[in-house]
């Protein structure tokens, strides 16, 4: 492999055990507390062999080994998402339009209008997540007549959380929406006055009928399928991604929509540790397919790339609370008998699992099932077990998650919601969505990540972005200072936190000798950037098990080549993943600052001035005579 020249630099002249990477001249966060930071690191064999200053590193430089000079830029672990539909975004990114880090409406309408004279005939053009009327500076959604004008002939689906779906009128057409068509349970038609699909779909609260709808789009070959998982998965690398967690989720049947990451694994072509879930996908049939699985194969099951992790995020549909903030929350029938039945099972085979919980009145549910259980002694046990989302789990709640062993992963769906929830709830409720401090005060295990693709964005540093500042996508301040963590918590909760999770906290999340070589060479320094930049971080290099799996700036091409996009006509094609705008710029933030403190001190003086401490301001008098009267 090409070496960077670095001067200084000898190789041993004993090639045995030098490393096969040596990555000198950074200022690393290792993660690690008994030595919180270093200069230089050593890989061999995809572990990390020696941590140090350069000096100390430098013995491991043999002549096969790859130096990259990091110049003086921020390392961290790699990322892990705890919560990532990896899989089932892979196999439709290269046929999504992304509209994430898009920011007005204008700029989305003319990336569509440009894809639908790209886009051929029996296609789609799909918009699915990562991006929220909030981050535009129009605060709105299209019209299906917008739709309509940028795109007269091709179908378009917009997907806007879980709440709701603008299709165009072609779509409405492909999808086979028509007077006579009825309005699924849980989910809305909306119609014009003569009761014709308007092209409006609503999650009422459910959001199956926007889900069902997308899966009448055409799909992928198996090729292109791992085309474009591949280059999913770069696109993750491209921010510094190295680990997800894969929540399984609707519409993702095992093992055929598996099959493609299988493969990639095989052929030892991923590009991000995956450890997945099983998603029974049929109502009524839930038991059945759980058993098949428990009794052929075992968490844990396959290698340090790809490995199953055990059930969920549902169990069983019944026990799903649909999360559409815009809705009431939802009044679920029961379903405790099955949902017994299924956690029993998975109990007794050792199989871990996790659960869609958005609400506190599911979670304790869900928890009177658990504690019958622990009575008979299964809880706490061996099978790791957790709550996803748990958006509004009360202090009692947690209590009971920490008796029983639980866990729970959160992710920034509030970056996209907060705006639906805080005029549903109140800011007073929205400020402790979720009670973040409290769930670090329980010691339950805690782990951060996404959601994405179809609610939030696949990109880690806007959840992080979140976890620090408590904004919104819309910049709508959710949490006062005192809830918020501090930047080296928002980070461990991001890589150490994800590997808890599946169990390998003792091999990764944390930069130290024998554990795992993957780390981020950072674009801008997430410890000390102004907050309002750490959204628009990236990674200039990531490398995964001593692999470099990407390459900017500096270091472009160094990574691992990647093969064409196809279809040709795909939008990541021609206008990539996510959307980059400039990080605000020093005179802005100036500017901004100064904004800030002239309000203060004119918000004093009317505080002095109604307090008879102060003369009322008067109009200035005129001092130059041009201006006088």
């Amino acid at each position: 492999m090409p070496t960077m020249p670095v001067g200084g630099v000898t190789p041993a002249a004993e090639a045995e055990g030098s490393a096969d990477v040596v990555l000198r001249n950074a200022r690393i966060h290792t993660g690690d507390p008994s030595r919180p930071a270093a200069t230089a690191l050593a890989v061999h064999a995809g572990r990390i062999t020696a941590i140090g200053d350069d000096a100390e590193v430098a013995v491991h430089v043999g002549p096969a080994t790859r130096v990259v000079d990091a110049l003086g830029r921020r390392v961290v672990p790699g990322l892990n998402d705890s919560h990532l539909h990896v899989i089932r975004g892979g196999l439709n990114y290269v046929l999504e339009l992304r509209w994430d880090g898009v920011t007005s409406l204008r700029q989305a309408l003319a990336m569509l209008r440009e894809q639908a004279g790209r886009t051929p005939k029996g296609q789609w053009i799909r918009v699915v997540g990562g991006w929220s009327a909030e981050q535009f500076a129009e605060r709105r959604m299209p019209t299906p007549a917008e739709l309509n004008e940028a795109a007269p002939d091709t179908p378009v689906f917009v997907l806007h959380l879980y709440q709701s779906a603008i299709l165009n009128r072609a779509a409405v057409q492909a999808a086979g929406f028509t007077r006579d068509t009825p309005n699924p349970r849980g989910g809305q038609i909306v119609r014009d006055r003569d009761g014709r699909p308007n092209g409006v779909l609503l999650a009422a609260p459910s959001a199956l009928i926007l889900y069902s709808t997308l899966a009448a789009a055409p799909t992928l070959d198996a090729a292109d399928r791992k085309v474009s998982t591949r280059h999913f998965l770069r696109e993750l690398n491209r921010f510094g991604l190295t680990s997800a967690v894969d929540a399984a989720g609707g519409f993702q049947s095992f093992p055929d929509n598996y099959a493609t990451v299988i493969e990639l694994a095989r052929d030892r072509e991923l590009s991000v540790r995956i450890g997945y879930h099983l998603f029974p996908q049929t109502a009524g049939q839930e038991i059945a397919d759980l058993t098949r699985w428990v009794e052929s194969v075992r968490p844990g099951d396959g290698d340090e790339w790809l490995r199953l992790n055990g059930a969920g995020e549902n169990l069983t549909w019944a026990a799903a609370d649909f999360e559409n903030f815009s809705e009431p929350r939802p009044e679920l029938g029961p379903y405790e008998s099955e949902f017994g039945k299924a956690v029993r099972l998975l109990l007794e085979h050792g199989w871990g699992f996790r659960l869609h919980a958005t609400y506190d009145e599911t979670i304790q549910r869900d928890l009177a099932v658990f504690e019958k259980l622990a009575a008979e002694g299964h809880f706490p046990g061996g099978s790791r077990w957790l709550f996803d989302h748990a958006e509004t789990v009360t202090p009692a709640s947690l209590e009971r998650i920490a008796a029983l062993g639980g866990a729970i992963s959160i992710q920034n769906r509030m970056s996209f919601q907060g705006q639906a929830f805080t005029d549903r709830y109140g800011p007073q409720a929205a400020a402790h969505t979720p009670p973040l401090k409290e769930m670090l005060a329980s010691g339950i295990p805690l782990a951060a990540g996404t959601d994405a693709t179809r609610v939030s964005s696949y990109n880690p540093w806007v959840a992080l972005h979140w976890l620090v500042t408590g904004r919104t996508v819309g910049d709508l301040a959710l949490y006062p200072p005192d809830r918020l963590v501090s930047r080296e918590r928002a980070l461990e909760l991001y890589t150490r936190g994800g590997a808890r999770i599946t169990g390998e906290d003792d091999v990764k999340g944390v930069l130290k000798e024998g554990w795992y070589a993957d780390f981020a060479v950072l674009s801008h320094d997430f410890l000390t950037v102004p907050v309002e930049d750490i959204a628009h971080i990236e990674a200039v290099l990531t490398v995964v098990g001593g692999r470099i799996v990407y390459a900017a700036a500096e270091y472009e091409g160094l990574d691992e080549a990647l093969p064409p996009l196809s279809p040709s006509w795909s939008p990541v094609a021609r206008f990539g993943g996510y959307q980059v705008s400039p990080p605000p710029s020093a005179g802005a933030r100036q500017a901004d600052l100064l904004t800030e403190a002239v309000a203060e001190g004119e918000q004093h003086r009317q505080w002095r001035a109604a307090r008879g401490l102060a003369a009322p301001r008067q109009p200035p008098a005129a001092l130059d005579p041009c201006f006088g009267p």
